[in-house]
């Protein structure tokens, strides 16, 4: 490493810095603060440690931490689309391709080529570390909703089918975990804050 890739990965870190800002529409537990992308990635990155042991696969840990930690810096220049919007496409991969070239071009060419290659691993979803991130993307939005009395699926109007096929990826990852949603799903219609 030279003066050059430092200044490049200083360069980076603070264009990184954005990723605090992007607010999500899931809250906080408990809570009505919205929650922000870099909040989000850390949550992810420990939930992926604490969780590794239910992976359906043996998983390389260090790797989906570095998953969940990059997945949604792409949001800096995309910005984040809400996994139930109906009107704009949660994988808006075009966009985020751009993003993803232009933010992490920043860094030399070495670690710009290994994040870039995890992010496309992530964003394909079919390695068991891509897919067991993914089932910590889905999970931890359905614990926030879950804690706020439905949280989104009420502001949005999201119904029982749209939930259960977007956090059934879950499985992909964890069977153990997915039952566990499921339960959770079930248990949210029965309260009335998940409308069927």
């Amino acid at each position: 490493m030279n003066t050059q890739d430092l200044l490049d990965q200083i360069a980076f870190i603070k264009e990184i810095d954005k990723v605090k800002y992007i607010q999500r529409k899931t809250k906080l537990f408990n809570s009505d603060r919205c929650e922000n992308d870099a909040e989000h990635s850390w949550h992810l990155a420990l939930m992926a440690i604490v969780l590794s042991g239910h992976s359906n696969e043996p998983i390389d840990i260090l790797k989906v931490v570095k998953m969940v930690l990059i997945h949604d810096i792409v949001e800096i220049d995309a910005g984040d689309v809400f996994i139930y919007d109906t009107a704009k496409n949660h994988c808006n991969t075009d966009e985020e391709r751009i993003a993803a070239n232009r933010i992490f071009g920043l860094l030399p060419k070495i670690q710009a080529k290994e994040l870039i290659a995890i992010w496309e691993e992530f964003e394909a979803g079919e390695t068991n570390e891509a897919k067991f991130a993914k089932s910590m993307d889905r999970l931890e939005p359905l614990l926030q909703n879950t804690s706020n009395n439905g949280g989104t699926w009420k502001e949005f109007g999201v119904n029982y089918d749209k939930v259960y096929e977007k956090k059934s990826v879950i499985k992909e990852g964890s069977k153990s975990i997915w039952n566990y949603a499921e339960g959770l799903i079930k248990e949210s219609v029965e309260k009335g804050i998940l409308k069927k």
